[in-house]
């Protein structure tokens, strides 16, 4: 992305071939740098230049024997190959990877981002990648190439690291430090992402310097660019006579030696960055190599000619691949610093060019992609326990992989750098919105036929209590807990009639209630109590009494809530405030609301016995849209010109006391005169349930928009706490660090912003106040006892580089996040809000089976569920469970074997192997009971699924058997070269129990009998 608008000059640098010098080995990796997204569709993409960059470089190796490339992201190279490729080119690639000559790096199906990806979609990519690679090449990808992020997370080190990798490459880091790290050669170092983990994850890691991945293209000696010599790709359609724009000067007789003077000259500026005498020399760039026989053939003739003149240089070049190069550093032999659990977040390039912006561009997408990927996770363990329950339909298992797989793939492309991060033009932005809802309405698909077609559903419900059909209508939902533990909670149905009675499948009354919809005034909120065991799905009733029902404010189990309304209220006549404070109260906490300002006014904690002055608002950045009188805020940065200012005039409330929750709905409108509000916020505080999660959890759901152009909306929660601006945010859901507010001499606003991807809090001594988010966030404490959330951006600017590309995120949607708020104690908080954050990630999943109808038939009555659970302990979390249809065998020699051969025995895919991915959510310490190693027995736990047979644990995304595999060792300056890591690992006994420590994430192979 933006490699070639980005790229340093060359420094004028003189080489003396007479002068005595150090000889530097030079890794020359070629490579294109092709964005999955960004400004062009995949589809204008491969047309344009992607498929052939694939063709013309397997050719191109294929004739010349020392030429190499690496081959990045894999979803072009699956469509290529799927759909381009010969059976030439396939036999061909086959050969060129035997050879080690084409090498696949990363190998996920995108380069994904590492501010605002989940943990969960980060190794869905991954795992769907290497899954392709090894089920078609039998190759596991051993190093990363993460050179366009816009800054480096500390679990993506980790990530890598679980799955085989024996080194690790990134670039984009703040600009200050990685001068930094130039000067003192230290841009590689050995990454310690986990301190639970301690040693047994280290990964040696590689910090690209001022050039970043593109080839500087500045030749002192000509007005023309360098080493681009197949130009730059033309949209929509290559030309047709192959003359492209911006095509380098040639390498000819006469610009031979000032070819050759450049590229040494930045060889040895480079090399003085770094500790041995290798250099890695990326040749290459965005959407580079669709002509590589131009490209290889002038640069043969200038790496010849350099190695020809090698001890005049003081260089020697060769075409390489990363391995090449990682393997010369590694045989160095030298010690390295270790570095721990911070990250490289946030990024910036310049002083006023902060990359926090894109932490929350283009929210609605950033909320679509979340739920694509809940959806899927409970799609995936469904159709195990479909498949281990009905291993012959009626569901077609073809039929439910490729809606299953169609959604892998959508929620793997999107986690592109330049996809989730909202970063992309808009239309891309709506190709991943299409691939994302085509695919989920798929999957609903499957899901609905999974719980109808293994039984007649006119005998699958019966009406409660009675033989005989009802008048009522009624209706048909199924409800499935997505977790493997245990939950209680509520779930909200909307409906059309203003009360309903609500039966289990056991034909009981369940509790219930109703109350006009905050969302529509046609339609009913219909809160029920479900109660749920781990991977379990229910079947519940809604009748919707014809009759009126005479009984007051409840008929049967179900209260019928209403509304109370407040006196708008507006800012300029707020005097004296905190003398009118109406209460709203559950077992947890006692909310006080401000009837003066109609804006929270504190929250006490019951357990702690502690009140926290607590206020939200809303509040925007106005942005400058002019590059002429200063810096601007886009799709990537955020540039805070001014302090924030308050985003409303008038706050208007309505109450609506409940029992299951009471609910608080606050507008805030930007003048006094408006009859639309701008902004909204709905909080639900459960009642009437001693399980603290629920108890103790805040539902506030938010409307924002349609903002004004050029401004950035904060949702800030304002409160009593002495956190002295610190803030804990967690790194992609997987691990929480701490953010000290820092002071720069400009822009600090902006630079001291977050990703918050699951979590983030402020605390003091007594007390934490958490915030969960079912979608990515810019997050940040400005201010003594304040948290800050950015919820929505919408932007314009005159920058030529925006405008051309239509990246200035003139974003006009109205937005509906959600946050859980909790607040306690830090000792309560940190086991409260890592469940919280899944509770909130992994809600119960509704389907209604029909429409509110006339009752069936008479039939049979229901029997309760018809699944047993699947209950792991608090501190495990079942991360993934799935079929992933691959075809291969757990054997590697076997699947070579197979490979090698013409056609004969090669296996098909396999409906019976299921993928389980289980992962411990605590650190090291963070809690006296929960934050321990912990043994289960894999057999006894999945015995609610079916017998299982056999297991083998496997690395991260499953194409090693753990026991083979073997990652390279890097010697630190903590420990001497034979020192053995220090590991709390233990393999899985042969009853099949396993004991899984903090942060550990476990992946296994499990077969059912």
């Amino acid at each position: 992305m933006k490699g070639l608008l980005l790229f340093l000059g060359l420094l004028c640098v003189s080489v003396s071939r007479n002068d005595p010098q150090e000889h530097h080995q030079v890794f020359v990796i070629p490579h294109s740098h092709m964005d999955v997204g960004w400004v062009y569709t995949v589809q204008e993409s491969m047309h344009a230049y992607a498929s052939n960059v694939y063709t013309t470089v397997v050719e191109e190796l294929s004739r010349v024997k020392d030429r190499k490339f690496i081959a990045v992201e894999q979803e072009f190279f699956r469509l290529w190959w799927d759909t381009t490729a010969s059976q030439w080119h396939k036999k061909q690639v086959r050969q060129l990877l035997q050879e080690g000559r084409l090498e696949f790096i990363i190998g996920g199906q995108v380069m994904h981002d590492e501010a605002v990806t989940d943990i969960d979609d980060a190794i869905l990519q991954l795992t769907e990648g290497h899954g392709f690679l090894y089920e078609t090449f039998g190759v596991r990808p051993h190093f990363s190439w993460h050179v366009d992020p816009f800054g480096a997370s500390a679990t993506t080190p980790v990530l890598f690291a679980l799955a085989g990798f024996d080194a690790h490459l990134i670039s984009r880091i703040d600009y200050d430090l990685k001068d930094d790290m130039q000067k003192n050669k230290k841009l590689q170092f050995v990454w310690r992402g986990s301190s639970s983990l301690g040693r047994t994850q280290d990964i040696f890691t590689h910090t690209m310097d001022q050039y970043s991945y593109c080839t500087p293209s500045y030749l002192p000696f000509s007005n023309s660019s360098g080493f681009y010599w197949n130009g730059i790709a033309m949209f929509p359609d290559p030309p047709k006579d192959g003359v492209y724009p911006n095509m380098s000067l040639p390498v000819t007789k006469e610009t031979l030696e000032p070819y050759a003077q450049t590229m040494v000259k930045n060889i040895k500026q480079r090399a003085q960055w770094f500790q041995t005498n290798h250099v890695l020399w990326p040749w290459g760039c965005d959407k580079q190599f669709y002509n590589a026989s131009v490209q290889f053939t002038n640069m043969d003739v200038l790496m010849n000619y350099i190695n020809k003149h090698s001890e005049e240089f003081g260089v020697t070049v060769q075409y390489a691949t990363l391995k090449d190069y990682f393997q010369a550093v590694h045989q160095s032999n030298l010690s390295w610093e270790v570095r721990g659990s911070q990250d490289f977040l946030p990024y910036s390039t310049e002083p006023f060019q902060a990359w926090t912006g894109f932490y929350a561009s283009r929210n609605v997408l950033k909320g679509v992609a979340r739920r694509a990927s809940s959806l899927l996770h409970s799609a995936e363990s469904l159709f195990v326990r479909y498949r281990i329950r009905y291993p012959d339909g009626p569901v077609q298992k073809e039929w439910a992989l490729d809606k299953l797989k169609a959604l892998r793939w959508a929620v793997s492309e999107v986690q592109h750098h330049d996809g989730i991060t909202g970063t992309e033009s808009p239309k891309v932005a709506d190709m991943y919105m299409d691939h994302l809802t085509q695919s989920m309405m798929r999957v609903e698909e499957l899901l609905a036929a999974m719980f109808l077609l293994p039984q007649n559903p006119a005998i699958s419900s019966a009406n409660p209590e009675s033989t005989e059909p009802s008048s009522d209508l009624e209706q048909h939902i199924i409800v499935y807990n997505p977790l493997a533990w245990n939950i209680t909670t509520y779930i909200n149905v909307s409906v059309k009639y203003p009360m309903a009675l609500v039966f289990d499948d056991n034909g009981l009354a369940v509790p219930a209630q109703i109350q006009p919809s905050a969302e529509s005034a046609a339609d009913y909120d219909l809160f029920i109590v479900v109660e749920l065991g781990g991977l379990q799905y229910r079947k519940y009733l809604i009748q919707f009494p014809q009759s009126k029902c005479n009984k007051g404010s409840s008929c049967g189990l179900t209260h019928a809530a209403r509304v109370v309304t407040f006196e708008t209220r507006n800012v300029s006549k707020w005097k004296k405030t905190g003398r009118r404070l109406l209460p709203v109260l559950n077992e947890c906490y006692k909310l006080l609301f401000d009837q003066e300002t109609n804006l929270l006014h504190s929250i006490t904690d019951s357990f702690e016995r502690r009140k926290v002055r607590i206020r939200q608002d809303f509040w925007e950045y106005e942005a400058n849209g002019d590059v002429h009188t200063g810096p601007i805020s886009d799709n990537y940065i955020f540039t805070a010109n001014e302090l924030a200012v308050l985003a409303y005039k008038s706050v208007a409330m309505q109450i609506i006391p409940g029992k299951i929750i009471s609910e608080v709905r606050q507008y805030f409108y930007r003048e006094e005169s408006d009859k639309n509000y701008t902004y909204s916020m709905i909080t639900r505080v459960p009642v009437g349930f001693k399980d603290r999660i629920l108890c103790q959890r805040l539902d506030q759901s938010y409307g924002v928009g349609p903002l004004v152009v050029n401004k950035e909306a904060v949702l800030r929660t304002t409160t009593s706490l002495s956190n002295n601006r610190t803030i804990y945010t967690d790194n992609n859901g997987y691990q929480m660090l701490k953010r000290e507010y820092k002071q720069y001499i400009n822009n600090s606003v902006s630079r001291n912003y977050y990703p918050m991807v699951r979590k983030a809090y402020i605390e003091d001594d007594s007390s934490r106040l958490a915030l969960l988010s079912e979608r990515a966030h810019g997050v940040a404490s400005l201010g003594q006892g304040q948290m800050e959330v950015m919820l929505h951006r919408r932007l314009w600017n005159n920058q030529e580089w925006n405008l051309g590309y239509n990246l200035t995120l003139n974003d006009s949607s109205v937005v509906r996040p959600v946050l859980w708020m909790m607040l306690g104690s830090p000792a309560a908080m940190a086991s409260l809000s890592q469940h919280g954050a899944l509770y909130l990630q992994h809600r119960p999943v509704v389907l209604p089976i029909d429409k509110p109808q006339k009752p069936w038939i008479v039939r049979e009555r229901w029997d309760g569920p018809t699944v047993q659970p699947v209950v792991l302990p608090p501190n495990l979390h079942l991360q993934y469970l799935s079929i992933p249809g691959w075809c291969y065998g757990p054997s590697h020699a076997q699947h070579l074997q197979n490979l090698n051969s013409e056609g004969e025995g090669k296996p098909e895919t396999d409906f019976d192997r299921v993928l389980l991915r289980i992962a411990h959510l605590f650190e090291e310490g963070e809690d006296p009971v929960l934050a321990k190693p912990t043994t289960i027995n894999l057999k006894e736990v999945m015995q609610g699924l079916g017998e299982v047979k056999t297991v083998q644990e496997r690395s991260l995304t499953g194409t090693w058997d753990i026991s083979d595999l073997q990652r390279w060792n890097w010697r630190t300056t903590e420990r001497s070269e034979n020192a053995e890591n220090s590991s709390s690992f233990t393999h899985m006994t042969t009853d099949f129990s396993v004991t899984i420590s903090p942060k550990q994430i476990r992946t296994f192979f499990v077969y059912f009998k």
